[in-house]
């Protein structure tokens, strides 16, 4: 979103996998409890980045316009 992105390069794969392993956890949980739970802690970080100035509002809905492109298969 703001220019961080080149310095944590090398910690995203680390975060995406310990993210992985804990959502593997949750496996009690249907698939869509576990996306609308999700979205709600995604939208409460994106709007503290947003609060915080780590990214602009419009960097913030493009991600989300990303994300629905990258989830839905658009465009």
């Amino acid at each position: 979103m703001s220019g961080n992105n080149e310095s944590a390069d090398g910690t995203i794969e680390e975060c995406v996998d310990i993210i992985d392993e804990f959502v593997a956890g949750l496996d009690r949980y249907p698939p869509a409890v576990l996306a609308f739970a999700l979205r709600a802690h995604l939208a409460g970080l994106l709007r503290a980045m947003v609060e915080e100035r780590v990214c602009t509002r419009e960097h913030a809905r493009q991600f989300v316009l990303d994300l629905e492109r990258e989830a839905l298969g658009v465009g």
